[in-house]
């Protein structure tokens, strides 16, 4: 893979294979939001999804994740600007926006655990979505 590909590249431009290395594995998106109907304010909750693997922060079933869950969202780069939910954080938001990627992204870094060793994922924060009566009772704040 070329290095640094994502500051000279769009993300259209991008293969398959570059455009799955920009996640950080941080599994935010992972994470079960509730939504104000009056306001549409974005609220998070730290209740991840069942098929999430809470030490990897991987999908346990990546390929079949939209059949198994209908609302886990395919990003695109066709859909990424609909995708509000996504996290500030989130590597392709950021590329959107025209910001770099963080410091502790694993691409900067080359350490493929630097995302959980800055703090910056799910890892040993959350619950299974199983655990959870009723996700008013998880809510974290103000989704970022």
């Amino acid at each position: 893979m070329p290095k640094n590909y994502w500051e000279y590249k769009k993300l259209s431009e991008m293969s398959q294979s570059e455009w799955e290395q920009l996640c950080d594995g941080c599994a935010k998106c992972c994470l079960h939001k509730l939504e104000d109907e009056d306001t549409g304010e974005l609220y998070g909750t730290n209740v991840v999804c069942q098929y999430l693997d809470q030490e990897t922060c991987q999908c346990n079933d990546y390929i079949n994740r939209s059949v198994l869950v209908p609302d886990c969202i395919t990003l695109t780069s066709q859909n990424l600007d609909q995708v509000y939910f996504m996290p500030s954080s989130c590597s392709y938001r950021l590329l959107a926006e025209g910001k770099p990627l963080p410091k502790w992204h694993p691409l900067v870094t080359g350490n493929k655990e630097s995302t959980h060793d800055s703090g910056n994922s799910v890892r040993d924060k959350v619950i299974s979505e199983l655990e959870v009566d009723d996700l008013m009772h998880h809510l974290t704040g103000e989704w970022e």
